[in-house]
């Protein structure tokens, strides 16, 4: 039977609600002539025209198109969009690699306080002392967990903090006369797909480090590739096949002895918190994905955050501005009091918010619960890794490489592809019936037919079984027919999306003229 044929999803998937039957429509498309929202009452006491108010060079010529709708269209029109996505507040989130946790209300609640949510960006620090003393205590908090000197705030996000590392690394080796002979970056085939990308914004080329068989940095490569032309390693530990390299001390000696610096991708710091520290294993910079690892809402882009920790070596190059105390008062270090720093990022300082979401995080948890909530993540994957292994599923997504994992892991589904007749993504596609939302696909590349799963430390056991049986319904159901797995999901608002078009050939903006 081919895709087109099958009329109705099979028997025993859940049936469409009415968000899902229901026509996909922009709020343009609602619009008709003369409906409002609310109405603009005059108040009576003689109204100045709008022209003395406002200069005409200011003032439209045309009234903008704005689409006319009535209160209760807007709000059932926008919270049936909302029902349209996958969230983590309605299901399982296993986006391996995305740290996709529960966001504590409490910390949302604290990030909303006027002081917080109303601080304006240009406010005067004299005004501003609460707000400077929490970030100056969070720079703090953040050196103590990643074992680094000192943290700058400024980066937006951790591909930004990426590229703030390899800036500061690009001052540190022209400040010894360096610069122009060291321009070559150390990255290993399970790298995040941001580190090229940035090693490339940042002026420098991109080394390939091989994978061995074990899942780590292949030590004989690096050693081959480690040498005068080497500007720095970057590497994630525990890596994207969710192993912690063993190697590790002997791998940073190595790229050091080179000359090079040391960059820890700290993507998956959710698994080393309070266990380990980037510093103690040697390397001079980190980047910390707030919006992951200290829970801030995130997804679609942002908002974010991703400071960087450095070595003492590194800390005069930090971009500016950090904030600093001085007795009981805080202000803020500008780059006149570090004239070797590599500057401002970004306009103001950061997404504020994140800042007071993550340090409420830290201060509710403290030192050891940072350490349960990373024995958790690890204990939660391995649970649930040992359960698919242990099951019918574990012949046809076996694990990609080692034994047992960290925070997350990579299935293979070459066997699936190659017995059943069915793809990693025809999976991924299926999960989405049965209330999950799938995994990372695709990613490691060094995997064939990858899949990545990551359930972090907030979900229960109840779920990760339920995931089991999910899993393991679904290659029951590619054995005995593959086109339920080719043909989902069935359920979703919309079916098998064009992805590659999608990607090449954007709409961003759909035109509406008023009628």
């Amino acid at each position: 039977m081919s895709p087109g044929e099958r009329s109705a999803p099979p028997w025993g998937v859940c049936t469409e609600t009415p968000q899902q039957r229901e026509p996909a429509v922009t709020i343009y498309e609602r619009s008709v002539p003369g409906r409002r929202a609310a109405a603009a009452v005059g108040s009576g006491v003689g109204e100045t025209p709008l022209a003395e108010l406002i200069e005409q060079r200011f003032l439209r010529s045309e009234p903008a198109a704005l689409p006319e709708v009535s209160e209760p269209e807007i709000v059932r029109h926008y919270n049936r969009l909302s029902r349209r996505n996958f969230d983590l507040d309605s299901g399982f989130y296993p986006l391996g690699s995305c740290t996709m946790k529960h966001n504590p209300r409490l910390n949302e609640r604290v990030a909303a306080l006027p002081g917080h949510a109303r601080l304006h960006p240009a406010t005067d620090p004299a005004l501003a002392q609460g707000a400077l003393a929490l970030m100056w205590r969070l720079q703090g908090a953040l050196a103590a967990v990643t074992g680094l000197a000192e943290v700058s705030l400024q980066p937006s996000a951790g591909s930004h903090g990426e590229l703030a590392g390899l800036l500061v690394t690009r001052a540190w080796h022209a400040d010894r006369g360096q610069g122009e002979l060291r321009r070559e970056v150390l990255i290993p085939d399970t790298a995040h797909g941001t580190n090229p990308a940035t090693v490339t914004m940042a002026g420098y080329t991109v080394v390939k480090v091989a994978t061995d068989g074990a899942g780590g940095v292949d030590l004989a490569d690096l050693r081959a590739k480690a040498g005068p032309s080497t500007a720095a390693l970057m590497v994630t530990n525990p890596n994207t096949l969710g192993i912690f390299d063993p190697n590790i001390s002997e791998i940073t000696a190595i790229v050091r002895a080179a000359g090079g610096t040391l960059y820890y991708d700290g993507a998956n710091l959710n698994a080393v918190m309070g266990r380990s520290r980037p510093g103690d294993m040697g390397f001079d910079i980190v980047h910390l994905n707030l919006h992951k690892s200290f829970s801030q809402p995130h997804g679609g882009g942002g908002p974010g955050a991703g400071p960087i920790a450095v070595s003492q070596r590194l800390a005069p190059y930090l971009p500016v501005p950090l904030v600093r105390r001085d007795g009981d008062r805080y202000q803020f270090e500008l780059a006149e009091d570090r004239p070797k720093s590599i500057g401002r990022l970004r306009g103001f300082h950061g997404n504020f918010g994140v800042f007071v979401r993550a340090y409420a995080y830290i201060l509710s948890l403290g030192g050891d619960g940072l350490r349960a909530a990373s024995e958790d993540a690890v204990l939660n994957a391995n649970y649930l890794l040992a359960r698919l292994l242990a099951g019918p599923a574990g012949r046809y997504l076996p694990l990609a490489f080692g034994e047992r994992c960290m925070h997350e892991f990579v299935l293979s589904g070459a066997a699936a592809k190659r017995e059943l007749g069915v793809r990693t993504l025809d999976i991924a596609k299926r999960l989405l019936d049965y209330g999950f939302h799938p995994p990372t696909v695709y990613f490691p590349l060094l995997v064939e037919e990858a899949m990545m799963v990551e359930p972090t430390e907030t979900e229960t056991r109840e779920t990760l079984d339920a995931f089991v049986v999910a899993i393991e319904s679904i290659i029951a159901e590619a054995k005995q027919d593959p086109e339920i797995l080719r043909n989902a999901p069935y359920t979703t608002p919309v079916r098998r999306l064009d992805e590659v078009a999608a990607a090449r050939n954007p709409i961003l903006r759909q035109g509406w003229t008023a009628g």
